[in-house]
């Protein structure tokens, strides 16, 4: 780093002794041939060339003015340092970009290194501030909408600001974001150092065993600080606790018992999680900046669905997502709550028309008779008049609805955020669910372990007994739309580390294999890992 830094003098020098010649040109020549250059070297077409034929030609990097320099050392120190943010290393490097400009020896030269800096900055700021990947590129469900800047408003963005400062704010600058750069360098210098030690063999190890591995399996928890040193064999309290707190850190069922699935987890390597922190960080690159003061955040990874006010939790409760199928997966996205729907009825989805109450009426007209079959107009068919075999998955006619109840699919209540994926958060009779690990069994929504107190939150800002307001139009048994008079942002997030509410780091299963891919994807983009496995 320190020869980067000394051989970024000599460039300074050159690039001053080359805009003078520049500036001594253009008194004397309509187009010079720095403008000339960069006209050249510019991508035709490009954000590039139009911000610089709009702005006259003026350079951003290679002029001699103090804010020239700030911003020539801020460039070359930010793509010195991509690794902090666990970004790939971009077309240019920092050797190129300063032999580049050692070796200009004349004003086309000079236009050369002005748009080769422009496209490492652009490169640079659009990787840290919006990802290095696409994720639409990457699986079906990754379907948000990254916000991204326009080239030509990064470079507007890095010339108006001074000392450099548009630097420090293209890195997302929520909590999250800077704690898992903290976890991020934590866990190399761990793989570095060889890790958490030797696994533990997977056996069933509880409160009160003794023998070699409860100790291997005490030693494990002590290298990853949830336990002090001690030599004691047994499984006594101190082992209870420790195991039940990285069951807790680790979305396991914190039952002191270290089971199979408790060491499984326990046996990751550190590797592991540190590719769980970088595709972290990438994913938290892609989320909205403005998240709203409050907001709803359901981690789908974690089985959880909160509502954040002002950065604080205030509301959290379980949630079940979609099952692991490729037609059911939940969907990654943002959006806006607008209503609540008490009472609702559940206008069966076509798809599981089709796939799932067709074939069941082809052989028994009276099947799933808890659904009504409508016509176009709404009106319930008689299903004895109906022969169900003449239909296809294309021409079968019918809509179907399930009337409010409380057996009704979406429970009581169900809180909508008109999407074109049909997704949305709402109650369930099957209540048996929420005490499961892993939740993933619906057809893609949300169902939520609390939703009257999930409708209590929600309302509290709208009405001055939200409980009372919520029952009084629950026992009316009618169906009831029930606007929110602010929207609320809503983020369906997947995030298998992440940091918890009193800053330790958490650790999720990949249920839906998201993550292995983005993984994958970023190691082919060029992010590197310690060589050193742990």
């Amino acid at each position: 780093m320190l020869s980067v830094f000394r051989t970024r003098t000599s460039f300074l020098f050159t690039a001053c002794f080359l805009a003078s010649a520049a500036a001594a040109t253009a008194e004397t020549q309509p187009a010079t041939a720095f403008q000339m250059a960069v006209a050249e070297f510019a991508p035709s077409g490009s954000d590039i060339a139009e911000y610089y034929r709009a702005n006259g030609f003026v350079p951003i990097w290679v002029g001699q003015t103090p804010e020239h320099a700030v911003r020539r050392e801020r460039l070359i120190r930010a793509l010195s340092t991509t690794d902090l943010h666990g970004l790939p290393v971009g077309s240019y490097s920092v050797q190129d970009l300063l032999e580049m400009a050692q070796e200009a020896r004349s004003m086309r030269d000079l236009g050369a290194v002005e748009i080769a800096f422009s496209r490492a900055f652009a490169e640079y700021a659009n990787k840290l501030q919006s990802g290095a990947l696409r994720p639409a590129t990457i699986d079906e469900g990754l379907v948000r909408k990254v916000e991204r800047v326009s080239t030509q408003d990064h470079l507007k963005g890095v010339t108006s600001a001074e000392n450099g400062a548009y630097f420090d704010a293209l890195a997302p600058q929520s909590t999250q974001y800077r704690a898992l750069m903290k976890q991020k360098i934590a866990l190399e210098h761990l793989v570095r150092q060889g890790g958490w030690g030797p696994a533990v063999p997977v056996s069933k190890l509880e409160y009160g065993d003794t023998g070699p591995n409860v100790i291997k399996l005490r030693n494990r928890l002590v290298s990853m600080g949830y336990l002090k040193p001690t030599a004691s064999p047994a499984f006594d309290d101190a082992l209870l606790a420790a195991v039940q707190e990285f069951q807790s850190d680790h979305g396991l069922a914190p039952d002191g018992v270290a089971g199979q699935g408790t060491i499984t987890e326990l046996n990751r390597s550190a590797i592991d999680r540190l590719k769980a922190v970088h595709v972290a960080l990438e994913r938290e690159r892609w989320l909205p900046r403005e998240r709203g003061e409050r907001h709803i955040l359901v981690n789908q990874a974690d089985f959880s669905a909160k509502i954040v006010d002002d950065g604080l939790v205030t509301f959290e409760t379980r949630a079940v997502i979609g099952k692991n199928t490729h037609d059911r997966r939940s969907p990654e996205f943002s959006d806006k709550m607008e209503h609540m729907v008490i009472n609702p009825s559940w206008y069966v989805p076509r798809s599981i028309i089709t796939k799932e109450y067709l074939p069941k009426l082809q052989s028994n007209p009276n099947a799933v008779g808890h659904i009504e079959i409508t016509d176009r107009r709404g009106r319930q068919v008689n299903r004895g008049a109906v022969d169900f075999t003449q239909f296809t998955a294309r021409t079968f006619p019918f809509a179907m609805r399930q009337p409010p109840s409380k057996s009704n699919a979406l429970g009581l209540v169900k809180f909508m955020f008109p999407n074109k994926y049909n997704i949305y958060l709402h109650d369930t009779p099957q209540k048996s669910l929420f005490a499961r690990e892993v939740r993933a069994f619906s057809h893609g929504c949300i169902r939520l372990a609390q939703p009257f107190d999930f409708a209590y939150a929600l309302l509290a800002k709208q009405e001055e007994d939200p409980k009372t307001f919520f029952h009084r139009v629950l026992a009316s048994g009618k169906e009831t739309t029930v606007q929110l008079k602010e929207h609320v942002p809503v983020h369906l997030i997947y995030r298998t580390a992440y940091i918890g509410t009193k800053g330790q780091v958490q650790y999720r299963r990949d249920v839906y294999d998201r993550d292995r891919k983005i993984w994958e994807a970023l190691q082919k983009a060029g992010v590197a890992l310690p060589d050193v496995q742990g």
